[in-house]
């Protein structure tokens, strides 16, 4: 079983990223442009958010600019785009992921990465990405997980033009506390870090100094 943190270590761009475990889940996003670097996260009623740090600079919000994590009866949605609304708003994860497909960023079609942690300690991950001319939606189900131990999914699996999509199962990984998640994350490219352990969250901001 691989560290979380060794992995993120050894890929200078693994783009956004979710881990889940027991009682417990991370997601970090980061930037290669201006656009995507200028984002802080910050907190809402039922997630967070992200915001652009210096509005002026923002060139284009469409991809860059939602609620990554959002709570609705019964469960956390933890995504890197806005689907999170779709999953929060239809109140199923499956069904609403069946309605979307990976972002219209040509050449890179970045996949869509989503998550759903139920109240009872079960677990979903989900990869929509581009397939062909088509669609390829993946879901993986786990109903028990080991205290420290995750799975993870990134958008990419590296650096490159395009860069190239996660593929295959989400990797089983030991989990690390939030601060060695952060300090793994590649310094030139992180942007925020959201972690929640056992209901407490912190939020990792590098334009704020962290």
């Amino acid at each position: 079983m691989e560290k979380l943190t060794d992995i993120l270590k050894n890929n200078s761009y693994p783009g956004r990223g979710i881990a889940v475990g027991k009682n417990c889940v991370y997601y970090f996003i980061m930037g290669r442009s201006e656009n995507s670097r200028n984002r802080i996260f910050t907190l809402t009623d039922d997630g967070i958010k992200t915001e652009a740090f210096d509005p002026s600079k923002v060139s284009d919000p469409s991809l860059i600019i939602y609620h990554p994590v959002r709570r609705m009866d019964g469960a956390l949605i933890v995504t890197n785009g806005d689907q999170t609304d779709t999953v929060k708003d239809m109140g199923c994860f499956r069904k609403a992921l069946m309605t979307r497909c990976y972002e219209p960023d040509e050449p890179n079609f970045t996949p869509r990465i989503s998550a759903i942690l139920y109240d009872d300690g079960t677990f979903e991950l989900s990869l929509l990405k581009k397939n062909g001319n088509g669609n390829l939606r993946e879901f993986f189900n786990y109903d028990c997980c080991e205290e420290g131990k995750g799975y993870f999914i990134s958008t990419y699996v590296g650096d490159g033009n395009p860069l190239p999509s996660f593929k295959g199962e989400p990797i089983e990984v030991e989990m690390g506390t939030p601060e060695e998640v952060w300090a793994a994350l590649n310094n030139d490219n992180k942007v925020s870090l959201y972690t929640n352990v056992n209901g407490e969250v912190k939020i990792f901001n590098k334009n704020l100094g962290d």
